[in-house]
């Protein structure tokens, strides 16, 4: 169990910095990943950034994903062909879907980011962080997004995941990093001693401490 985020943060930073990991970028899928991915940044003495996903649902049932939209220049649109085809959709129906959507992620990066600019992963080895997964969907989505912006390579960072979870992620990623894997994962929140929900101004800042960090030179902690 880890005391709170940050912790799970500098552990997840030591084992990564004991990688050959040259041209680091770390992205966090907010809120939750956000502590946790500044913690490594600061390790790592690399830049922090977020990846913003925003789940696009089935007509009538919107906890069932049809496809998900992830932030960019411009944003990616990925698609779960298994249930569009189970509901039958027609392209311009998904396109609708996907329009609806599109002001929630714009309202997330307009909170989180302001107007700080997206940092390119071309060439750049990338680490994606959350506090931890249980089926890892979310996760996914941001990797196949993250994969057609050409980086060098993908690796996932999680404090905590089922096995089933971290093999999934392995088909996706060129690494996984997971500090525990228990096999008789329930909750996320039972592996955190402090495990409250984060603000978006509390986001904002954690980007913008980073940055700050970064400009004076600070070096890892």
């Amino acid at each position: 169990m880890f005391s709170d985020r940050a912790e799970a943060g500098k552990a997840l930073g030591s084992e990564l910095a004991k990688m050959d990991l040259h041209d680091a970028i770390v992205l966090a899928l907010p809120r939750g990943g956000v502590p946790v991915a500044a913690a490594i940044a600061d390790l790592l003495n690399a830049p922090l950034d977020l990846v913003i996903v925003r789940k696009v649902g089935a007509p009538g049932n919107p906890e069932l994903a049809v496809a998900a939209i992830v932030d960019g220049n411009p944003p990616d649109v990925v698609l779960n062909r298994e249930i569009i085809e189970a509901y039958g959709l027609a392209e311009e129906e998904i396109d609708a879907l996907v329009k609806d959507e599109r002001p929630e992620l714009e309202r997330r990066r307009n909170a989180y980011r302001g107007k700080r600019k997206v940092l390119s992963v071309r060439d750049k080895t990338v680490i994606v962080v959350d506090d931890g997964a249980a089926t890892g969907t979310t996760m996914k989505v941001a990797l196949r997004a993250l994969r057609r912006r050409q980086p060098r390579s993908i690796v996932v960072a999680l404090p905590v995941a089922p096995p089933d979870t971290c093999i999934e992620l392995e088909s996706e990623a060129d690494a996984v990093v997971c500090l525990s894997q228990p096999p008789s994962f329930r909750a996320l929140s039972q592996h955190y001693r402090d495990f409250r929900q984060l603000s978006d101004a509390e986001v904002t800042q954690a980007l913008h401490d980073a940055a700050r960090r970064r400009k004076l030179g600070a070096g890892p902690n």
